[in-house]
């Protein structure tokens, strides 16, 4: 199950977290977003103590959608050792998101 994410948890779940770490930028009222729930939620799932993978409600928290330029949703960002390395704009398919965190874990 994806973690939630919040701008209290971030920087201690994303920031400073030791394993690739999948962020889903998303809101309640977002068709796609809803469409990609399910696929994050399979990642999660499958990446489970090998990678982090989360869900970050732009509504309720702001702060990081802003630092990092989240300006679209859904928007998925992938971070390793506290660096942002990667970024998806928009509803892909689920192996975008897989390779990415097997490019960080190889």
């Amino acid at each position: 199950m994806a973690l939630e994410i919040t701008d209290t948890n971030f920087e201690d779940v994303v920031l400073k977290s030791d394993k690739p770490v999948l962020v889903d930028f998303w809101a309640a009222w977002c068709g796609p977003c809803k469409m990609l729930g399910p696929v994050v939620e399979q990642i999660a799932d499958e990446y489970e103590g090998k990678a982090v993978v989360g869900k970050l409600d732009v509504d309720a928290n702001q702060q990081y959608a802003a630092q990092f330029g989240v300006r679209n949703i859904p928007t998925v960002l992938v971070f390793q050792n506290g660096e942002l390395v990667g970024r998806q704009v928009g509803v892909a398919p689920k192996n975008v998101y897989t390779e990415a965190i097997d490019k960080l874990l190889a």
